[in-house]
């Protein structure tokens, strides 16, 4: 067991706070306070414990009135630059040369919060006065320039240029009004408030951006950012008392209390629910069959109501989100969508809980309502399964104990979790940190009728609803656009010949601002660390090679507080091309169709009470000793208490070995679930699929992911779920003969991270594993892969770009080495922040330099297409002029080091371990990269010049985008096509 440390604070000491309460937060283990400033109002939540992931943030109450996306444009200005630190980009300053393990802002319906991490003591305190300084007093007030350059202005070249609208939220939120889910997300918020700030879109819409103006965005900034406003928030292992003494001292003091009318209104409840319709565009190839969205939308209680809000996130898998769960396949066995979405969202002051069915048809909307009801009536007669509540609150308990949260720090997530509850009650920032006990109860409930009565008055008695469509239209964003350019048009037009001559001189001297970069003396503001303060060893791999029954077996020998993360990678490198997207099919289906001793509903009940959840991804490693060699995995990973191991590793068997692909109707939904989902993300995140796409028109790897994960799986997807019909025998073969291939004895590796007892128990109970598993074959050689240039532009429905370039840099003679680590971080957040984003609008860029020497430059929302590529070639004439003091390098080698050494959770330990045995690589290399960055000098960079000319050289370019802008410049492509 571990013991926990927590620092107590010296009350007597601080005497500008006013201790409102304190509590043992013992489900976190961790010691909470709840302050307030005396002088300023201020509020102020504590969590000491032994966490060196230090986590603070501010936020204020941000309540809207209009749909100007005014908080969101104050998010993303009040970090360009401030009284103490006047550069024109601390952010960006902060990422290039800080060891944050978290640095962002985010913009929510009724809030806005400025969260930073770090491990790094003097760095924590630096972050902390840059981000305080930021929201307090930032030079929004002294240059005009950071609205227009963050918001929007009008831009004109020349005089007889047209007039158009940039901006970078603009452009943010064109990309994001351009997604259906976020059509759909916005117009339910709004329509189930509509007396309140959620009736509004607080990131802005892009029609009523260029409404606002300086002066009411400077006027919001006045009204709401005040310290009596806000919400600040420290967690983890630090002297609180020290940093109480920094906040009053040099912030807070400063003020008085004022009284800022901020809080948040309760919606009356409907007397009837209300239904609403409103278009999304789609592409011009595009069905308007099948392509409308269908919502079932209910308010329940308030948030401040912890046991009823865990108790619908219990509902949400029991209803809706488990497979085979009632209300989704009522609808499914119906014929509404072939896609059911939807859950319960506690974002708000009043929870959501949304039923959504996509690849509906707006003429099913009545019989969609009456499914969903009389099916919820079915269920309070005869009661939920038991089975599944329990299934969902040990889902709950398991996460909420575990506390993984990816590359996000615990602390931001617990600190977020407190703004749920502390937003709307100034007393009440720990309510969802204290939470086991209300599992627990829940638990209790079970047998008591306790959800059923939940359904009956939430779900059906409850007027507090909304039934919201959103239906196809071809060319709708197109013809906004044309819309747009023709009132900028006649904006133009009206324009006196002096205003014409005033806008012109306004553009150009907004990119002579934009350009100039900061004076040295400004920079050097910017608190900073020095090379010697850099850890300047590698984190040790810590990862044995054993064998555990004869199975080869990396073992990540660490603390993993009684989880076993076992992960079973079956060997699938000697797959072809053409068998490869039918793993993708595969992947999605293993624990999700009904398998010898279960029908998959119970299964995955089963998997919930038992486990911490199984999971199937597929993977490739590149081997860095041999270019274009490989290992490709078919990963079976699971978290299973030790406790639990025997279940865990019979379920694991059920799924491996008892699946049957027999059910054509279930096969179906999940193939139509897949395209969906695919669909999704080939939207969401163009950035990476693109970039993917581009690599794979020569790298092997990149071609691997593409047909496994990306566009090229998609199309497998599409045609299989357009021709189910007489595809599905050949279909149902294919899968069981991979399974039959792939899950044996020879090609299986095991991946184990937790401590010697959790090893000892995997070597005792994996025996019976083993018994039912064939030997099988070997794996045979490895696939070749076909690659060839395509330079692909995709048509989509989108009012934005996502713009990559890629090459591979070994296969013209050079090698990996540490400063291309930190060449992302100078192209990132310099060169293609400038150029791409700061000037061109797009809302990010990124790059990309992997071991294998692929390489990538890609865009993220980005207005522009052409002058983005022209960009990306300007690299290394950019680097053969590139010139750094020792200051500058330093910065950059402190965000490369930043990104090396971000802390890793036990899973993530476990992947890192494996990763690096089968890519490969040992300690000694990644010392000798770590050297070659904190030692890296300025000809290091400079002479990455010809790498980078290489990798440009090779011309392989992909976009997604509007299908206007792509026909526009369809001759930098050898092929035009739409993306769905």
């Amino acid at each position: 067991m571990r013991t926990w440390r927590i620092k107590h604070l010296n009350l007597a000491a601080l005497t500008a706070y006013e201790l409102i309460k304190e509590e043992n937060l013992t489900d976190i283990h961790a010691k909470g306070y709840l302050l307030r400033h005396k002088k300023s109002g201020a509020k102020i939540s504590l969590i000491s414990n032994d966490d060196e992931n230090k986590v603070f943030y501010i936020g204020f109450r941000t309540p809207v009135e209009d749909s100007t996306g005014v908080p969101h444009i104050i998010e993303h200005t009040v970090l360009c630059g401030s009284d103490k630190f006047p550069v024109k980009d601390p952010f960006v300053e902060l990422v290039k040369g800080s060891l944050n393990t978290f640095l962002n802002a985010m913009t929510y319906p009724d809030k806005t919060v400025y969260p930073v991490a770090s491990c790094n003591d003097k760095d924590f305190a630096n972050l902390m006065d840059v981000y305080l300084d930021a929201v307090f007093h930032p030079n929004i007030y002294k240059k005009e320039e950071i609205f227009k350059q963050e918001g929007w202005h009008y831009e004109l070249e020349d005089r007889d240029a047209p007039v158009t609208i940039n901006g970078v939220v603009y452009n943010e939120m064109k990309g994001a009004f351009s997604s259906p889910e976020g059509v759909l997300d916005r117009v339910v918020l709004n329509s189930l408030f509509p007396d309140t700030t959620y009736s509004n879109e607080s990131g802005g819409d892009p029609e009523v951006i260029p409404e606002l103006t300086y002066e009411q965005y400077l006027d919001f900034h006045r009204k709401f950012y005040h310290p009596c406003n806000s919400y600040i928030y420290l967690y983890g292992n630090m002297d609180m008392d020290e940093k109480l003494e920094f906040l009053d001292k040099e912030y807070l003091s400063h003020y008085d209390k004022i009284e800022v009318d901020s809080a948040i209104q309760l919606q009356a409840p409907f007397e009837k629910p209300v239904t609403i319709s409103k278009p999304y565009s789609i592409a011009s190839s595009e069905s308007l069959e099948d392509n409308a969205y269908l919502s079932y939308n209910v308010a329940i209680g308030t948030n401040l109501e912890s046991e009823l809000t865990l108790a619908f996130d219990v509902l949400d898998y029991a209803l809706l989100s488990a497979p085979g769960a009632p209300l989704k396949q009522a609808l499914i066995d119906a014929g509404i969508g072939k896609d059911i979405m939807g859950g319960f969202d506690n974002s708000t002051l009043q929870p959501i809980f949304s039923v959504v069915a996509k690849n509906a048809n707006k003429e099913d909307e009545e019989k969609f309502v009456g499914i969903i009801e009389d099916t919820l009536k079915k269920i309070v007669k005869d009661g939920l399964n038991r089975k599944s509540l329990l299934a969902g609150i040990n889902s709950e308990e398991f996460k909420f104990r575990e506390a993984d949260y990816g590359n996000f720090p615990k602390g931001l997530i617990y600190g977020l979790s407190c703004m749920d509850s502390w937003l709307y009650d100034d007393d009440e920032p720990f309510l969802y940190l204290k939470i086991l006990d209300v599992f627990a109860a829940l638990k209790e409930k079970i047998e008591t009728g306790y959800f059923e009565e939940l359904i009956q008055k939430y779900l059906l008695d409850n007027s507090h609803k909304s039934y919201v469509s959103i239906e196809p239209e071809k060319g709708l964003n197109a013809r906004l656009e044309k819309e747009l350019e023709e009132k900028l048009a006649t904006y133009k037009k009206d324009l006196s010949e002096e205003e014409i001559d005033k806008l012109v001189e306004e553009t150009k001297h907004l990119k002579q601002y934009q350009e100039e970069p900061s004076p040295k003396e400004d920079l050097m503001k910017i608190p900073m660390l020095k090379r010697q303060d850099m850890k300047r060893e590698a984190q040790p791999l810590v990862y044995e090679k054993v064998s555990c029954n004869g199975i080869e077996t990396i073992h990540t020998n660490i603390y993993s507080n009684g989880i076993h993360y076992l992960n079973l990678m079956f060997d699938i490198s000697d797959i072809t091309e053409e068998e490869l997207p039918y793993l993708g099919v595969l992947k999605a289906v293993l624990g999700y169709m009904d398998t010898e001793h279960y029908n998959y509903a119970d299964l995955a009940n089963e998997i919930n009470l038992m486990t911490g959840g199984i999971s199937s991804q597929i993977n490739i490693y590149a081997d860095t000793k041999k270019k274009d060699s490989f290992h490709a995995k078919y990963e079976v990973r699971s978290k299973i208490l030790y406790q639990n191991l025997e279940e865990g590793l019979r379920l694991l068997s059920e799924i491996l070995m008892g699946t049957q692909i027999t059910d054509e109707k279930r096969l179906y939904e999940i193939l139509a679930r897949i395209k969906s989902r695919l669909q999704m993300s080939l939207s969401s995140a163009g950035h990476s699929v693109s970039a993917m796409r581009a690599m794979s028109y020569f790298s092997p790897v990149a071609r691997f992911n593409d047909l496994v994960g990306g566009i090229a799986l998609y199309r497998t997807i599409a045609e299989l779920e357009e021709h189910f019909e007489e595809k599905k025998q050949f279909l149902m073969d294919k899968l069981r003969s991979l399974t039959e291939k792939i899950f044996v004895k020879n090609r299986l590796l095991i991946s184990l991270t937790a401590d010697a007892e959790g090893y000892q128990l995997l070597e005792e109970k994996f025996p019976q594993f083993l018994t039912v598993l064939p030997d099988g074959e070997k794996e045979g050689e490895a696939v070749a892969f076909h690659c060839e240039r395509k330079n692909e532009g995709f048509l989509d429905a989108s009012k934005v770009q996502y713009v990559s370039r890629a090459g591979n840099y070994l296969s013209k003679g050079y090698s990996y080495t540490g400063a291309l680590r930190i060449l992302k971080v100078i192209l990132s957040y310099d060169y293609l922040w400038i150029n791409v984003r700061v000037k061109g609008g797009a809302y990010g860029c990124m790059s990309g330099f992997m071991r294998n020497g692929d390489a990538y430059f890609t865009s993220y929302r980005d207005p522009n297409l052409k002058s983005t590529n022209e960009i990306y070639e300007g690299i290394p004439a950019y680097l053969r002029t590139f010139d750094a003091d020792e200051r500058d390098m330093t910065k950059y080698i402190i965000g490369t080091v930043s990104d090396m050494d971000t802390p890793l959770n036990p899973a993530a330990k476990g992947m890192r371990s494996v990763s690096a045995y089968l890519t490969n690589i040992s300690y000694e290399e990644l010392q000798r990269e770590r050297n070659e960055v904190l030692d890296a000098q300025p000809e290091n960079i400079k002479n990455l010049a010809v790498l980078i000319e290489a990798v440009l050289a090779q011309d392989a370019l992909c976009v997604i985008g509007a299908e206007e802008n792509v026909e526009a410049e369809k001759d930098m492509f050898l092929e035009v096509k739409n993306l769905y």
